[in-house]
C-alpha cells in the first residue's frame, strides 16, 4: 500500500471585491490594524504588522455589490464601546443592532462600499 503525500500547507487569504481598493484599504487597515503589503493591480494586499494572520486581499471589480455576502468577517471585541464608535468614526455604517443573537451581542456594519461584517461581543470575554 503506498503511503498517501501529505496536503501542501495552504495560507487562508480573504478576497473582498471592491470598486475602489484604496478607499477600502485605508478602512480595513484602521478597522483591523493591519498595514498594507504590497499593491499589484487590481489588488491590494492588507496583513497584520507582525505578519501572522489572514491577508485581506482587496480586488478591484467593475461590478457594484448588489446583494446581501455570502460570506463575511467578524470581528470580535470584549465590549461593544469604543469599539463600535471607533470603527463608525472609521466610515463603516450601522445595518442593524445591535442585537442578542443566541446570547451574543451583535452589530451587523458595512465598510464604506457596503461589505457587511459582524461586530461581537462574546459572553464572557
Amino acid at each position: 500500500m503506498a503511503k498517501e503525500k501529505a496536503p501542501a500547507r495552504a495560507e487562508l487569504a480573504l478576497v473582498l471585491d471592491c470598486a475602489d481598493n484604496d478607499r477600502l484599504a485605508e478602512f480595513w487597515c484602521a478597522a483591523l490594524g493591519y498595514r498594507r503589503v504590497r499593491a499589484v493591480a487590481p489588488y491590494v494586499s492588507l496583513g497584520p504588522p507582525a505578519g501572522h494572520g489572514p491577508e485581506l486581499l482587496l480586488q478591484q471589480v467593475p461590478e457594484p455589490k448588489r446583494v446581501k455576502n455570502r460570506m463575511h468577517l467578524d470581528l470580535r471585541v470584549p465590549e461593544l464601546e469604543p469599539e463600535l464608535s471607533r470603527l463608525l468614526a472609521c466610515g463603516a455604517g450601522i445595518v442593524r443592532g445591535p442585537f442578542d443573537d443566541n446570547g451574543v451581542l451583535t452589530t451587523v456594519l458595512a465598510d464604506p462600499e457596503g461589505n457587511e461584517f459582524c461586530l461581537l461581543v462574546w459572553p464572557g470575554s
